[in-house]
């Protein structure tokens, strides 16, 4: 009897043998295995943001920057390579933080964001086509779009994101009602919570916001100086600071291990009768 055509991707997996990335539980302490000793070397970071000030003391240079300005091609924009400033304090803010997790990390800031915190969405949806062309691993997105007319577009680059094994954190919107891409499966949503470690993330069973981080009262780098800040933006590279680490580390591991490695490290999901850990 003749065979059955197999469907499309099943011969995928007739002799895939798989190393496991991670044992399950994780070995203790479970910090010390995700990233003790790391310092984020090695892995490319982008900063979608207002751009990036490189000489910034809590910054302390960049691996590269652009800017993605609007202009009257048909594209409808252009991107501009070489260094530029921080048009509000707001990326700045966003790479300190992931400076002071991750020390090593390749940072590049790419300016969307104008001096009033705003954007036109082709111009944020060429930042993140650039972010997967030029291979970057981790991007933080502490802005979002609340156009239905960019769902889908950003949707598809998300995706895309997410099977280039580019982690891509965004910041929840700071009011209610949806906005993209922070609501998609496929990124790590971040919102606020109080606390002051940087090393402390909670999981949220409760989605489309999946993980909490200091994001209260934080100190930030500003322009030149530094502020006292609230907002999920502040939160967002909490949390990508530690993929950073994470990925510095296991670079073998995709955006779902990724996931469920800080699942396993939330505070709220561990044994409160355990030691703690670094």
């Amino acid at each position: 009897q003749p065979r059955v055509s197999l469907p499309e991707w099943a011969s995928a997996f007739s002799d895939a043998e798989l190393t496991p990335a991670f044992p399950l539980p994780l070995p203790s302490p479970p910090r010390e295995w995700a990233w003790g000793s790391a310092t984020g070397k090695g892995v490319k970071v982008a900063v979608i943001d207002s751009g990036v000030s490189a000489g910034h003391p809590r910054v302390g240079g960049l691996a590269g920057s652009v800017a993605i300005e609007a202009d009257d091609s048909e594209a409808g924009f252009r991107i501009v390579e070489g260094p530029h400033e921080d048009l509000y304090g707001h990326g700045t803010a966003c790479a300190g933080i992931i400076r002071m997790l991750a020390p090593d990390a390749e940072i590049y800031s790419v300016r969307v964001l104008g001096r009033n915190l705003t954007t036109r969405g082709a111009l944020f949806a060429a930042a993140l086509r650039w972010s997967i062309d030029a291979g970057m691993q981790v991007a933080n997105l502490s802005l979002s779009s609340r156009s239905e007319q960019w769902f889908g577009p950003l949707h598809a680059l998300a995706d895309e994101a997410y099977f280039h094994n580019l982690m891509l954190v965004c910041a929840a919107n700071n009011v209610p009602g949806p906005t993209y891409p922070s609501q998609y499966a496929s990124v790590f949503s971040v919102a606020a919570r109080e606390g002051h470690d940087p090393f402390e993330v909670a999981y949220n069973p409760r989605p489309p916001v999946e993980f909490g981080a200091p994001g209260i009262d934080v100190d930030v780098a500003w322009t030149t100086g530094s502020i006292t800040a609230t907002g999920n933006s502040f939160a967002a590279p909490h949390v990508a600071g530690l993929v950073t680490l994470l990925l510095s580390k296991h670079p073998e591991l995709t955006a779902f291990q990724v996931k469920a490695v800080l699942h396993a490290l939330a505070i709220n999901a561990q044994d409160p009768a355990a030691p703690a850990s670094t």
